[in-house]
């Protein structure tokens, strides 16, 4: 039981989990201001077209009140999450993008094999530092 509780300690201090954890807490706090949006915005928008608003719409059925008007606005609320994780997701990409095209260019070679004497020598030099030959041709060297 001890082992058990020393390994659960460990995976709940793992970063992963306290990430996982503050996702969620801010997850539910954009649902409740997308919900905030489609309710006290969209729907009283939504009601000047057809004159109730969404909540309000229902059927009765052999006593039952369906009232789909919620069910249409739960529907607009994910649209419009999946829409902002969208664009979300497609700038974090659009930013990683940027940083791994960055981190390419910093990994571009600075140097270069001599084809004489195979040593490492400057990507720019036209002539080898080792065995002095001149490099014309050579990688686009004259």
């Amino acid at each position: 039981m001890k082992k058990f509780l020393t390994e659960f300690k460990e995976f709940v201090a793992q970063g992963n989990v306290m990430d996982m954890a503050i996702g969620v807490i801010i997850g539910a706090a954009f649902k409740a201001i997308i919900d905030s949006l489609v309710k006290d915005i969209l729907n009283p928008l939504i009601a000047l077209f057809t004159g109730d608003d969404l909540s309000m719409l229902s059927i009765k059925i052999a006593g039952a009140q369906l009232t789909y008007g919620n069910f249409i606005s739960a529907v607009i609320n994910f649209f419009i999450i999946v829409l902002i994780l969208f664009i979300m997701i497609k700038a974090v990409a659009k930013a990683k993008n940027i940083t791994a095209k960055s981190e390419e260019e910093a990994s571009e070679p600075t140097e270069k094999e001599c084809p004489y004497c195979k040593r490492m020598i400057p990507i720019g030099a036209t002539r080898c530092g080792y065995c002095t030959t001149k490099l014309k041709g050579f990688q686009g060297q004259e």
